[in-house]
């Protein structure tokens, strides 16, 4: 399939920077925690990430200035949009339903004559209070001047109504302000003082696959009505498609960056919250196992949902993408980052006997400010359900359709 020109852009300042750099695949990948083969793939168009932290990292770690950084990032985000509009087209409009017209209009231009019934209902009069027709002087029906008022113009109740809604929300955004998942958490202030921007930067991944390449979804949904696995950089798009959830273990990959290359951030401590814990879904298990490739995993958390109160605990990691697998030892908080040297969190958070919905809180200080960010999926609480005892498939690529463990040889 010929790549979009967007795609094929984007993968040509991918290629130039890695040629500036001069390293390898696999020692670039370990800098930015990724793959050599998933690298590679970003350099030849293959795949496009699925955000541009990563990307940004590379253009840190090959010199690239701000001006470079900038067009790299606007060439990322029309690749983005290409890639989005092959991996899944959008729906067919459903056709609009025509408005019926209006039962009484009023005249554009109105020409002198009788003036019409006071007593005539109003069905074009939006205001019950408006003052009462009938109200007008029947002396002189004849006198344009005597028309008796049919209440507010049109064009003013619109204005009117349009000035009410622009207000209702206005109020209801200023009342509930809402971000995105990248967006910073306002730091906590003392009353009566105005919050101060945060002196880092952060953004989550909450659709990665352990080794780029294994994962497991329930859906409620019977293998004849899933689509094949995707790629893992079109995770997010297949998963909310078919309201999938995390089966079994969730990974969640939290990059931070200071803004200032010399002031750091000291990031203290990571927070587990649990807000719900349910019986474990009884839907389908759906393993995207499609076979892997070199991994590194970063400073690596693990959680147990099931624990009363769960802790983020480092553990150690690998580095499965040379030719050798290296260890990765675990590293306790504080971190510190700044706009140079960003720091990428993994947390993998488990459970079996439950579906859990939790969201993670990251203590930070930097100058003076002490703070919590609380990290979320886009707003809303992560969810990760049990999938033990529930029926699980692969897909079958030969045959184009999803088979049960028992048929494939897989169990567990």
């Amino acid at each position: 399939m010929p790549k979009d020109a967007a795609v094929e852009e984007f993968a040509g300042l991918v290629r130039a920077l890695k040629a500036r750099d001069g390293r390898s695949y696999e020692a670039l990948g370990r800098r930015l925690s990724v793959s050599a083969s998933t690298l590679h793939r970003y350099c030849s168009g293959a795949t496009v990430p699925e955000e541009f932290a990563v990307v940004d990292r590379l253009a840190l770690l090959c010199g690239a200035d701000e001006e470079e950084r900038r067009a790299l990032e606007a060439a990322w985000t029309e690749a983005d949009r290409a890639r989005r509009r092959a991996a899944w087209p959008a729906p067919t409009p459903v056709p609009a339903v025509s408005a019926a017209p209006e039962s009484n209009p009023e005249p554009s231009a109105p020409e002198p004559g009788p003036a019409p019934d006071p007593t005539a209902p109003d069905p074009s009069a939006p205001d019950p209070t408006a003052p009462d027709p009938s109200a007008a002087d029947p002396s002189a029906p004849e006198a344009p001047r005597a028309r008796p008022r049919r209440g507010a113009p049109a064009p003013l109740l619109v204005a009117a109504a349009v000035a009410l809604v622009v207000l209702a929300l206005a109020a209801a955004l200023l009342g509930h302000p809402t971000r995105t998942a990248s967006a910073p958490a306002p730091a906590s202030t003392a009353p009566g003082r105005t919050a101060a921007p945060l002196p880092f930067t952060w953004s989550i991944g909450p659709q990665l696959w352990e080794g780029g390449c294994g994962h497991t979804y329930l859906v409620d949904r019977v293998p004849r009505a899933v689509a094949p696995p995707p790629v893992a950089a079109d995770s997010g798009a297949w998963a909310g498609t078919h309201g999938a959830v995390h089966g079994g273990e969730a990974l969640v990959r939290i990059t931070v960056q200071g803004r200032s290359p010399s002031d750091a951030v000291v990031l203290h401590a990571l927070h587990v919250r649990v807000v719900d814990r349910a019986a474990p879904l009884p839907w389908h298990a759906y393993r995207m196992d499609n076979g892997c490739g070199g991994a590194v995993t970063p400073r690596h958390f693990a959680v147990d949902l099931d624990r009363p109160r769960p802790l983020a605990r480092p553990v150690d990691g690998l580095d499965a993408s040379g030719a050798k697998v290296r260890k990765i030892p675990a590293v306790s908080f504080p971190y510190k980052v700044t706009s140079s040297d960003p720091e990428e969190l993994l947390v993998s958070a488990r459970t079996a006997g439950c579906d859990c919905r939790w969201y993670l809180e990251l203590e930070w200080s930097a100058g003076g400010r002490t703070g919590t960010v609380r990290i979320t999926d886009g707003g809303k609480p992560f969810r990760t359900s049990g999938t033990r005892g529930r029926p699980g498939y692969v897909h079958d690529s030969a045959e184009g359709r999803w088979i049960t463990d028992s048929d494939s040889g897989q169990t567990g």
